[in-house]
């Protein structure tokens, strides 16, 4: 099945022409690939500040479609989730996954072949093997001193 992408309101290529601070809220949003990995818990070292993604997903993680299954409110859930926006992206760009769209423009690379917005189908990630559709465990599964049992190597 393909699941072509809603890109109509959208400029072509606007994320080679805009700054990721002057993208408006449709474009902020488009950004992100559908991969699931901002979802996982991770785990980040005192001493180095490097940080490990697990297989372990947030309890609001839809393991199926690798989104959020409350999006909107997410924070009445999960209050330390973080709400990455162009205002504090300097700050949280190195929590997100290496091959999530907002670290790679942060940092001045290009968006990967697989990208959706580049495909135009969001099975492009899947494909790619970047999703983590039907690979996460539940946080409610997984003691947190366990969490280390079930760290993965980037990109997936």
């Amino acid at each position: 099945m393909n699941n072509p992408i809603e890109t109509k309101n959208l400029s072509p290529r606007f994320w080679e022409k805009k700054s990721l601070k002057s993208l408006n809220m449709t474009e902020w949003e488009a950004l992100c690939d559908g991969c699931g990995k901002c979802c996982l818990n991770k785990l980040e070292d005192e001493n180095s500040g490097e940080v490990a993604l697990t297989r372990v997903a947030c309890r609001l993680l839809d393991d199926t479609t690798c989104r959020c299954a409350h999006y909107e409110n997410r924070h009445q859930f999960v209050p330390e989730c973080i709400v990455l926006k162009p205002s504090n992206i300097d700050r949280h760009a190195y929590w997100m996954p290496e091959t999530c769209a907002y670290r790679l423009l942060h940092t001045g690379q290009p968006l990967p072949d697989w990208h959706p917005l580049i495909t135009g189908t969001s099975e492009s990630v899947y494909k790619a093997g970047i999703s983590v559709q039907g690979t996460t465990v539940s946080e409610f599964d997984i003691a947190e001193e366990d969490w280390e049992d079930y760290v993965i190597q980037e990109p997936i």
